[in-house]
């Protein structure tokens, strides 16, 4: 049985039952404002949108930031004072919201991003996106897989080639700014033997997904 049937029926629990409180969510999110915008649509495009995104996602995303499995310097300090409690309304609440519509590049090659993103590499046996994040991009919540779907191009081509970055620095034995919180290295798995040009095209595809 391979890595991904495992994971979708055997590894993670039923759907996450919310126990945060938007209405709470709402006043303590004041201090995202900044960076993820009004109702957590990010206007400036290297910030995610963090409205829509899965309940479960924010919150492992949040809990990774703090204790430094998933590394950001900006974002550690923020969420350094928040209580368990606290994270859990923040979901809540930016969960909750609407992401506004996301826009590829006029000259993004999306015939390429489509390839990737529906059939993966099978030369490289990179699974296809849509089966972790569905075929309009909306994620699995009860595997915490997030929504894809309207996020910034720039802000997916930044992660993808963090998750990249992981493999290079485990072959080279570099020490570059990395990510490696997904879920049994599948995201790693992914980006290893994407090419730049790879990255942006899929990137681009998946921010005009609706």
């Amino acid at each position: 049985m391979n890595k991904l049937i495992l994971l979708l029926f055997i590894v993670f629990p039923a759907i996450i039952n919310a126990s945060g409180d938007a209405s709470l969510g709402e006043k303590k999110s004041q201090t995202c404002l900044g960076c993820h915008g009004v109702q957590g649509n990010s206007v400036i495009s290297g910030f995610p949108k963090l409205a829509g995104q899965g309940y479960g996602y924010l919150i492992k995303q949040m809990q990774d930031f703090k204790s430094g499995a998933r590394f950001d310097a900006v974002m550690a300090g923020q969420v350094a004072i928040l209580s368990e409690k606290d994270i859990e309304d923040i979901s809540a609440y930016y969960s909750s919201q609407t992401i506004s519509s996301g826009l590829a590049k006029n000259d993004a090659d999306i015939e390429l991003g489509q390839k990737i993103y529906r059939g993966g590499k099978r030369q490289d046996e990179v699974t296809a996106c849509i089966a972790c994040h569905g075929p309009k991009g909306s994620g699995i919540p009860s595997a915490r897989f997030p929504a894809l779907a309207s996020q910034h191009a720039q802000y997916l081509v930044k992660q993808l080639q963090a998750f990249r970055q992981y493999s290079i620095n485990k072959q080279t034995g570099a020490s570059a700014p990395s990510r490696s919180n997904d879920y049994e290295g599948m995201m790693t798995d992914f980006s290893k033997s994407l090419t730049n040009v790879e990255i942006e095209a899929v990137s681009q595809y998946i921010a005009g997904l609706r």
